[in-house]
Protein backbone atom coordinates (compact mmCIF):
# COMPACT_ATOMS: atom_id res chain seq x y z
CA UNK A 1 0.00 0.00 0.00
CA UNK A 2 1.33 3.18 -1.26
CA UNK A 3 -0.19 6.68 0.20
CA UNK A 4 0.97 10.12 -1.20
CA UNK A 5 0.10 13.01 1.13
CA UNK A 6 0.92 16.53 -0.01
CA UNK A 7 0.54 18.94 3.19
CA UNK A 8 0.91 22.80 2.63
CA UNK A 9 2.05 24.78 5.55
CA UNK A 10 1.82 28.24 6.52
CA UNK A 11 5.35 28.81 6.51
CA UNK A 12 7.82 29.98 4.00
CA UNK A 13 10.45 32.28 5.41
CA UNK A 14 11.88 30.50 7.97
CA UNK A 15 13.91 27.84 6.74
CA UNK A 16 14.74 26.29 9.94
CA UNK A 17 11.39 25.86 10.78
CA UNK A 18 10.71 24.49 7.54
CA UNK A 19 13.37 22.17 8.25
CA UNK A 20 12.37 21.03 11.68
CA UNK A 21 9.18 20.32 9.75
CA UNK A 22 10.67 18.11 7.22
CA UNK A 23 12.55 16.50 10.01
CA UNK A 24 10.01 15.38 11.81
CA UNK A 25 8.39 13.79 9.15
CA UNK A 26 11.61 12.17 7.78
CA UNK A 27 11.11 10.74 11.89
CA UNK A 28 7.67 8.84 11.24
CA UNK A 29 8.07 5.02 10.72
CA UNK A 30 6.87 3.42 7.36
CA UNK A 31 7.35 7.13 5.65
CA UNK A 32 9.47 8.47 3.13
CA UNK A 33 9.74 12.10 2.83
CA UNK A 34 10.22 12.87 -1.31
CA UNK A 35 10.15 16.34 -1.85
CA UNK A 36 9.98 19.74 0.03
CA UNK A 37 9.96 23.31 -0.88
CA UNK A 38 9.25 26.72 0.74
CA UNK A 39 8.19 29.74 -1.38
CA UNK A 40 9.19 33.05 0.55
CA UNK A 41 6.66 35.37 -1.31
CA UNK A 42 3.44 32.98 -0.64
CA UNK A 43 5.30 32.00 2.83
CA UNK A 44 4.31 28.66 2.45
CA UNK A 45 5.73 25.64 2.21
CA UNK A 46 4.80 22.08 0.02
CA UNK A 47 6.00 18.17 1.74
CA UNK A 48 5.24 15.57 0.09
CA UNK A 49 5.95 12.21 1.39
CA UNK A 50 4.72 8.32 0.86
CA UNK A 51 4.07 5.76 2.89
CA UNK A 52 1.36 3.29 4.24
CA UNK A 53 -1.77 4.15 5.99
CA UNK A 54 -0.30 4.07 9.70
CA UNK A 55 2.76 5.71 8.48
CA UNK A 56 1.27 8.56 6.84
CA UNK A 57 -1.18 9.46 10.30
CA UNK A 58 2.08 9.39 12.19
CA UNK A 59 3.62 11.85 10.10
CA UNK A 60 0.86 14.22 9.63
CA UNK A 61 0.20 13.97 13.28
CA UNK A 62 4.35 14.60 13.68
CA UNK A 63 3.76 17.63 11.27
CA UNK A 64 0.96 19.35 13.13
CA UNK A 65 2.82 19.03 15.98
CA UNK A 66 6.16 20.96 15.21
CA UNK A 67 3.79 23.42 13.01
CA UNK A 68 1.56 24.40 15.24
CA UNK A 69 4.18 25.46 17.72
CA UNK A 70 5.77 27.57 15.45
CA UNK A 71 3.26 29.21 13.41
CA UNK A 72 0.86 32.32 14.63
CA UNK A 73 -1.59 33.11 11.82
CA UNK A 74 -2.28 36.45 13.01
CA UNK A 75 0.79 37.31 12.35
CA UNK A 76 1.69 35.46 8.99
CA UNK A 77 1.47 37.73 6.10
CA UNK A 78 1.83 36.06 2.57
CA UNK A 79 0.38 36.31 -1.04
CA UNK A 80 -0.92 32.38 -1.00
CA UNK A 81 -4.88 32.54 0.31
CA UNK A 82 -4.78 30.09 3.62
CA UNK A 83 -7.27 28.96 6.08
CA UNK A 84 -4.86 27.40 8.81
CA UNK A 85 -1.43 26.84 9.62
CA UNK A 86 -1.76 23.55 8.33
CA UNK A 87 -3.61 24.53 5.22
CA UNK A 88 -4.33 21.53 3.68
CA UNK A 89 -4.02 17.59 3.52
CA UNK A 90 -4.43 15.76 0.63
CA UNK A 91 -4.31 12.31 0.54
CA UNK A 92 -3.65 10.32 -2.70
CA UNK A 93 -4.11 6.56 -3.60
CA UNK A 94 -0.89 5.36 -5.30
CA UNK A 95 -0.31 1.93 -5.52
CA UNK A 96 -2.50 -1.17 -3.94
CA UNK A 97 -5.19 1.11 -2.51
CA UNK A 98 -8.10 2.70 -3.58
CA UNK A 99 -9.75 6.19 -3.63
CA UNK A 100 -12.02 4.91 -0.91
CA UNK A 101 -9.45 3.90 1.61
CA UNK A 102 -7.53 7.65 1.44
CA UNK A 103 -11.60 8.80 1.99
CA UNK A 104 -11.41 6.92 4.89
CA UNK A 105 -7.84 7.96 5.88
CA UNK A 106 -9.33 11.41 5.74
CA UNK A 107 -11.92 11.04 7.87
CA UNK A 108 -9.64 9.11 10.35
CA UNK A 109 -6.89 12.01 10.76
CA UNK A 110 -9.35 14.88 10.10
CA UNK A 111 -10.87 13.41 13.52
CA UNK A 112 -7.80 12.30 14.97
CA UNK A 113 -6.25 16.28 14.60
CA UNK A 114 -9.41 17.69 15.62
CA UNK A 115 -9.13 15.96 18.67
CA UNK A 116 -5.50 16.09 19.58
CA UNK A 117 -4.92 19.64 18.30
CA UNK A 118 -8.58 21.55 19.07
CA UNK A 119 -8.15 22.28 15.09
CA UNK A 120 -11.52 22.55 13.47
CA UNK A 121 -10.84 20.35 10.06
CA UNK A 122 -12.99 20.50 6.73
CA UNK A 123 -13.01 17.51 4.43
CA UNK A 124 -12.85 18.41 0.61
CA UNK A 125 -12.94 16.86 -2.58
CA UNK A 126 -13.70 12.85 -2.63
CA UNK A 127 -13.59 12.96 1.55
CA UNK A 128 -16.60 15.58 1.65
CA UNK A 129 -20.08 14.44 1.30
CA UNK A 130 -21.60 18.54 0.64
CA UNK A 131 -21.49 19.60 -2.77
CA UNK A 132 -20.74 23.09 -1.33
CA UNK A 133 -17.49 22.07 0.33
CA UNK A 134 -15.81 19.97 -2.27
CA UNK A 135 -13.73 22.78 -3.72
CA UNK A 136 -10.96 24.11 -2.15
CA UNK A 137 -11.11 26.96 -3.00
CA UNK A 138 -14.72 27.35 -1.57
CA UNK A 139 -13.91 26.33 1.54
CA UNK A 140 -10.51 28.68 1.81
CA UNK A 141 -12.87 31.84 0.42
CA UNK A 142 -12.28 34.52 3.51
CA UNK A 143 -9.39 33.01 4.32
CA UNK A 144 -8.00 33.23 8.01
CA UNK A 145 -9.64 36.50 9.11
CA UNK A 146 -12.91 35.85 7.54
CA UNK A 147 -12.98 32.82 9.75
CA UNK A 148 -14.78 33.39 12.66
CA UNK A 149 -17.42 34.87 10.93
CA UNK A 150 -17.49 32.18 8.79
CA UNK A 151 -17.78 29.70 11.13
CA UNK A 152 -20.68 31.54 12.81
CA UNK A 153 -23.12 29.94 9.84
CA UNK A 154 -24.67 26.95 10.43
CA UNK A 155 -23.14 25.86 7.06
CA UNK A 156 -19.75 25.79 7.83
CA UNK A 157 -19.94 24.08 10.82
CA UNK A 158 -17.01 21.80 10.46
CA UNK A 159 -16.48 18.55 9.95
CA UNK A 160 -14.73 17.47 13.45
CA UNK A 161 -13.87 19.46 16.01
CA UNK A 162 -14.46 23.03 17.66
CA UNK A 163 -16.91 25.51 16.25
CA UNK A 164 -14.55 27.99 16.65
CA UNK A 165 -11.27 28.46 14.84
CA UNK A 166 -7.72 27.52 17.00
CA UNK A 167 -6.92 31.23 17.74
CA UNK A 168 -3.33 30.78 16.30
CA UNK A 169 -3.85 27.95 13.48
CA UNK A 170 -6.83 28.74 12.47
CA UNK A 171 -8.55 25.63 10.54
CA UNK A 172 -7.70 22.69 8.38
CA UNK A 173 -8.87 21.48 5.36
CA UNK A 174 -8.37 17.66 4.97
CA UNK A 175 -9.33 15.23 1.84
CA UNK A 176 -8.53 12.46 -1.06
CA UNK A 177 -8.29 13.79 -4.55
CA UNK A 178 -5.95 12.03 -7.52
CA UNK A 179 -2.39 13.44 -8.30
CA UNK A 180 -2.20 16.96 -9.21
CA UNK A 181 0.17 18.89 -10.52
CA UNK A 182 0.92 23.00 -8.58
CA UNK A 183 2.17 24.78 -11.48
CA UNK A 184 3.22 28.67 -11.72
CA UNK A 185 4.27 30.54 -14.26
CA UNK A 186 6.03 34.12 -13.83
CA UNK A 187 5.72 36.97 -16.39
CA UNK A 188 8.02 39.43 -16.67
CA UNK A 189 6.04 42.24 -15.67
CA UNK A 190 4.87 43.68 -11.82
CA UNK A 191 1.27 44.46 -13.78
CA UNK A 192 -0.86 42.21 -11.22
CA UNK A 193 -4.26 43.21 -13.44
CA UNK A 194 -2.29 41.21 -16.26
CA UNK A 195 -1.80 37.87 -13.75
CA UNK A 196 -5.36 38.12 -13.17
CA UNK A 197 -6.87 38.67 -16.14
CA UNK A 198 -4.66 35.38 -17.26
CA UNK A 199 -5.77 33.46 -14.78
CA UNK A 200 -9.74 33.99 -15.43
CA UNK A 201 -9.48 33.11 -18.97
CA UNK A 202 -7.41 29.79 -18.15
CA UNK A 203 -9.53 28.70 -14.86
CA UNK A 204 -12.20 26.36 -15.14
CA UNK A 205 -14.41 28.41 -12.63
CA UNK A 206 -14.91 31.23 -15.68
CA UNK A 207 -15.17 29.31 -18.56
CA UNK A 208 -11.31 28.11 -19.20
CA UNK A 209 -9.67 24.43 -19.02
CA UNK A 210 -12.00 22.01 -17.12
CA UNK A 211 -9.28 20.92 -15.21
CA UNK A 212 -7.24 24.15 -14.16
CA UNK A 213 -7.60 26.24 -11.15
CA UNK A 214 -5.54 29.39 -11.02
CA UNK A 215 -4.95 32.57 -9.45
CA UNK A 216 -2.76 35.62 -10.11
CA UNK A 217 -0.49 37.14 -7.62
CA UNK A 218 2.40 39.40 -7.36
CA UNK A 219 5.69 38.53 -6.09
CA UNK A 220 7.14 41.78 -4.46
CA UNK A 221 10.51 40.49 -3.32
CA UNK A 222 10.56 39.94 -7.47
CA UNK A 223 9.11 43.07 -8.93
CA UNK A 224 6.94 40.52 -11.28
CA UNK A 225 3.86 38.93 -10.44
CA UNK A 226 2.73 34.99 -11.54
CA UNK A 227 0.24 32.59 -12.71
CA UNK A 228 -0.17 29.98 -9.80
CA UNK A 229 -1.97 26.83 -11.05
CA UNK A 230 -3.12 23.78 -10.09
CA UNK A 231 -3.63 21.14 -13.15
CA UNK A 232 -5.57 18.87 -11.60
CA UNK A 233 -6.11 16.29 -14.49
CA UNK A 234 -2.66 16.53 -16.60
CA UNK A 235 -4.06 13.93 -19.73
CA UNK A 236 -7.20 15.67 -19.98
CA UNK A 237 -5.70 19.39 -19.63
CA UNK A 238 -2.13 19.02 -20.18
CA UNK A 239 0.76 21.13 -19.30
CA UNK A 240 2.10 22.22 -22.75
CA UNK A 241 -1.82 23.61 -23.35
CA UNK A 242 -1.70 25.54 -20.46
CA UNK A 243 1.78 27.39 -21.09
CA UNK A 244 0.76 28.05 -24.87
CA UNK A 245 -2.19 29.42 -23.86
CA UNK A 246 -0.86 31.45 -20.84
CA UNK A 247 1.92 32.59 -23.63
CA UNK A 248 -0.72 33.88 -25.80
CA UNK A 249 -2.75 35.55 -23.48
CA UNK A 250 0.25 37.33 -22.45
CA UNK A 251 1.54 38.34 -25.52
CA UNK A 252 -2.25 39.95 -25.81
CA UNK A 253 -0.72 43.06 -23.26
CA UNK A 254 2.57 43.02 -24.42
CA UNK A 255 4.00 40.92 -21.87
CA UNK A 256 6.60 37.82 -22.00
CA UNK A 257 6.79 34.67 -19.78
CA UNK A 258 9.62 34.86 -17.53
CA UNK A 259 9.73 31.06 -16.66
CA UNK A 260 7.50 28.67 -14.82
CA UNK A 261 7.72 26.38 -12.09
CA UNK A 262 6.60 23.40 -10.82
CA UNK A 263 5.91 22.81 -7.04
CA UNK A 264 6.90 19.53 -5.92
CA UNK A 265 6.78 16.65 -7.83
CA UNK A 266 5.60 16.02 -10.95
CA UNK A 267 4.15 12.64 -13.06
CA UNK A 268 6.91 11.75 -15.53
CA UNK A 269 4.26 11.56 -18.16
CA UNK A 270 3.61 15.18 -18.22
CA UNK A 271 6.80 15.89 -19.25
CA UNK A 272 6.93 13.08 -21.94
CA UNK A 273 3.95 15.29 -22.87
CA UNK A 274 5.39 18.32 -22.99
CA UNK A 275 7.82 16.45 -24.88
CA UNK A 276 6.48 15.33 -27.22
CA UNK A 277 4.38 18.57 -27.88
CA UNK A 278 7.61 20.36 -28.30
CA UNK A 279 10.24 18.74 -30.04
CA UNK A 280 7.11 17.02 -32.42
CA UNK A 281 8.68 13.92 -31.81
CA UNK A 282 6.81 11.10 -34.02
CA UNK A 283 5.85 7.72 -32.35
CA UNK A 284 7.53 8.72 -28.85
CA UNK A 285 6.97 6.10 -26.46
CA UNK A 286 8.35 6.30 -22.66
CA UNK A 287 10.25 3.17 -22.93
CA UNK A 288 12.61 5.26 -25.00
CA UNK A 289 13.71 7.53 -22.08
CA UNK A 290 17.09 5.95 -20.93
CA UNK A 291 16.23 5.52 -17.01
CA UNK A 292 12.75 4.34 -17.57
CA UNK A 293 14.51 1.70 -19.97
CA UNK A 294 17.08 0.97 -16.87
CA UNK A 295 14.46 0.58 -14.53
CA UNK A 296 12.42 -2.02 -16.65
CA UNK A 297 15.77 -4.18 -16.98
CA UNK A 298 16.11 -3.95 -13.29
Amino acid sequence: MIIECIPNVSEGRRQPIVDEIAAAIRRAPGVRLLDYSADPSHNRSVFTFAGDAAGVEQAVMALYDRALAAIDLRTHRGEHPRLGAVDVVPFVPIEGVTMDDCVSLAKQVGAAIADRFQVPVYLYEEASANPVRKNLEDIRRGEFEGLAAKMTSPDWTPDFGPSAPHATAGASVVGARMPLIAYNINLATDRLDVAKKIAAAIRQSSGGFRFVKAAGFKLDDRGIVQVSMNLTNFEKTPMFRVFETVKREAERYGVAILESEIVGLVPAAALHAAAEFYLQLAGFKPEQVLENKLRQAE
